[in-house]
């Protein structure tokens, strides 16, 4: 079989248990553009039901992956999967699906599901993360991340909040649920989903790279609240070689630590150390940063580098072939568990003070 020159996009779709995420998925899968996509249902308990409510057809093959949750007993089951399906679902040498998107347990974590998608090596030169989407539900919200710190760190990772169930929520509890959310991941865009029924544009193509020669929405990925260097409304704190940091906005003390922090920078940063500063900080932070997400301008290039970070695993920069909108600032976006943001500046500062190397 000739194996296919672009990693196949993955999608993670999460949220807690009852935050709707069938009603999503069964919608879905019944729309065009997620024609020939394969969906993998991850299941937990004895008797699996989901997979009977999503809608099957000969375009989306379904597979269960069940008595586990992804992102413990069964991630070894995932690799599996994942490696095999290029030729369980081939005809005539070619794989008969474009894009993967998996449904996770309401009780799943994401990272353990993000380092296999991007360090197993069997996995991560076949398939790409497009994006991880959470469903959060409004009438039951606020409870939910009250109790349950796995729906925190569902809607700390997202890269779009989808937000179900808004007939069955005050306004008063919308508002508030939405500004407990800024403190948890401000920089992830909200999308209403009505019943299920959500425009799948609004969900693919949420990576910084994209295959087909479409330039990546990279504004869409960092979020617009980090793109315009508007990440909260705080009084920004100047630093070293005009780094600026803006925290959380109107977070809550009840959300295990959780915090999101958005970065720029005006200059380049010196070639090479883009690499010790990656290294720098999956080694003193990789267990506190959830995820960073980052486009980064080098010095003696025209065009930026994406990033991205799952604790202590990071991608390895991607080539981006523009600048989003003429802005040439390094944007930074860092979701956090108990790490602030003096600890995130800190590393920048000292790899602007380390030597750079001798030129040869």
């Amino acid at each position: 079989m000739t194996p296919d020159p672009a990693p196949i996009p993955v999608t993670l779709l999460t949220g807690f248990l009852g935050s709707g995420k069938t009603t999503v998925l069964n919608h879905l899968v019944r729309q065009p553009e997620l024609a020939d996509t394969l969906v993998i249902i991850n299941e937990f308990g004895e008797m699996a039901l989901d997979h009977l409510l999503v809608a099957h057809s000969t375009e989306n093959p379904v597979l269960e992956l069940s008595s586990g949750c992804l992102c413990c007993t069964l991630r070894s089951d995932l690799v599996k999967t994942l490696r095999e399906v290029t030729w369980r679902f081939s005809r005539n040498g070619r794989r008969q699906f474009r894009r993967v998107l998996i449904e996770t347990t309401g009780l799943a974590d994401p990272a353990p599901i993000l380092h296999t998608l991007m360090a197993d090596p069997q996995i991560a030169a076949k398939y790409r993360l497009d994006g991880v989407v959470a469903t959060i539900d409004l009438a039951t919200g606020w409870d939910t991340l009250e109790q349950h710190p796995e729906a925190v760190r569902q809607a700390a990772m997202a890269d779009v909040l989808l937000l179900t169930k808004a007939d069955l929520a005050s306004a008063e509890r919308r508002a508030a649920l939405l500004r407990r959310l800024d403190g948890i991941n401000r920089a992830a865009p909200r999308r209403a989903a009505c019943k299920g029924v959500i425009a799948p544009a609004q969900l693919l193509d949420l990576g910084p790279v994209i295959a087909e020669d479409r330039l990546p929405d990279v504004e869409r990925w960092l979020g617009k609240a980090a793109h315009a260097g508007t990440f909260a409304q705080a009084s920004p704190a100047r630093h070293d070689h005009g780094l600026t940091g803006h925290g959380p906005h109107d977070a809550s003390g009840h959300d295990d630590g959780i915090r999101a922090h958005c970065f720029t920078m005006d200059e380049p940063i010196p070639e090479g150390m883009l690499d010790a500063w990656l290294n720098t900080l999956a080694g003193s932070l990789g267990g506190g940063i959830l995820r960073v997400k980052g486009i980064v301008g080098i010095e003696g290039h025209d065009t930026p580098v994406a990033i991205h970070g799952v604790q202590h695993v990071f991608h390895p920069p991607a080539s981006l072939p523009a600048w989003p909108g003429g802005d040439r600032r390094s944007r930074w976006v860092f979701i956090t568990r108990n790490v602030g943001r003096a600890a995130i500046e800190a590393t920048f500062r000292g790899l602007r003070r380390a030597p750079r190397e001798p030129e040869r």
